[in-house]
């Protein structure tokens, strides 16, 4: 007991230094969606062929995207999810430009019953910093 009471500030620091290494697992899969890196989402594009679904503005997209990437703006997904009905059981990759706007999209397919929807962690930027393709126009 008076090795805590002696100690309490260095074990409150232990505490909060695990909290801190811990969070960013936490926030991995919220919701039930995996963030995916960008080596993961390869993957899953050329083996599980999924669909890639880029939820950002039309200029956002206009100026670059990923190769075969479905364009619907998160701002009009829920009422174009009819759009996707027919990968309603097929992995989905949605991305935005930094992965914000695409963890909304994924809760939003998520509660339309989608079962297999993943979040491209970084969104493109990740994507070009990993020098992958990106078609423009």
């Amino acid at each position: 007991m008076e090795f805590i009471k002696s100690n309490i500030l260095l074990i409150g620091l232990l505490l909060g230094s695990g909290i801190m290494l811990l969070l960013p697992s936490f926030k991995k899969g919220t919701g039930g969606v995996p963030n995916l890196g960008t080596s993961e989402a390869i993957n899953l594009i050329n083996r599980n062929h999924a669909v890639v679904l880029d939820v950002r503005s039309e200029a956002e997209f206009a100026s670059g995207h990923i190769v075969d990437a479905r364009h619907i703006p998160l701002d009009e997904l829920a009422e174009r999810l009819g759009e996707l009905n027919k990968y309603k059981d097929k992995p989905i990759l949605v991305n935005c430009q930094r992965g914000m706007r695409s963890a909304k999209a994924c809760e939003i397919l998520r509660k339309a019953e989608f079962t297999q929807v993943h979040n491209l962690q970084g969104g493109l930027d990740a994507w070009i910093l990993a020098k992958l393709p990106v078609v423009k126009g």
